[in-house]
């Protein structure tokens, strides 16, 4: 029982150095909640961590051995990954010339659900994320698991990430900062 706990904490440890890094997912929700509204960084940080929690399921589950079964599944995911960062890429082209400004009318614009799917494809389109999961399972968890964690280490690892990526909405928002202490 002890080293079970020993190697949540060793996997939760691991998985929080990871949301915490910047990197796509921290600018998606910060840019959120600088350019729209609270609800909708929320609902960013929301689908990020679902990205979170399916991706530590599926790498719980065998992430290669799922693709190795299923390969036209792994065309799929890489295709619409692709497509999706190509996507994202062209927006950021068109827009690198304009100034960042806080347009307040994105506001009313981008939607909870919008947000939510927003972040969730964002998440699903990082292939880093995958990496981080599958190799912190290798490299952390023994080849007998026991059936408990396939349910409790993606319910942390949604944890986890939702509360750093819940955090930033807290922190770039244009309001009274107090409000959130």
């Amino acid at each position: 029982m002890e080293s079970m706990v020993l190697t949540i904490l060793t996997i939760s440890g691991a998985i929080l150095l990871g949301a915490m890094s910047p990197g796509q997912s921290f600018i998606l929700v910060a840019r959120t909640a600088v350019a729209s509204s609270r609800k909708a960084a929320m609902g960013s940080a929301l689908g990020m961590g679902a990205g979170c929690l399916i991706f530590a399921a599926i790498a719980l589950l065998g992430f290669h051995s799922v693709l190795t079964l299923v390969p036209w599944l792994y065309t799929i995911l890489k295709t619409a990954g692709g497509l999706y960062l190509i996507w994202l890429a062209i927006k950021m082209f068109r827009r690198a010339g304009t100034p960042l400004t806080v347009d307040t009318s994105l506001a009313a614009e981008m939607s909870f659900g919008k947000a939510f799917i927003t972040g969730l494809l964002t998440q699903l389109s990082n292939p880093n994320t995958a990496i981080v999961f599958g190799s912190i399972f290798a490299a952390i968890l023994s080849h007998k698991i026991p059936v408990f964690l396939y349910i409790a280490l993606p319910i942390i690892a949604f944890l986890i990430d939702l509360l750093c990526m819940d955090l930033l909405p807290m922190y770039f928002q244009p309001t009274n900062h107090a409000t959130f202490i």
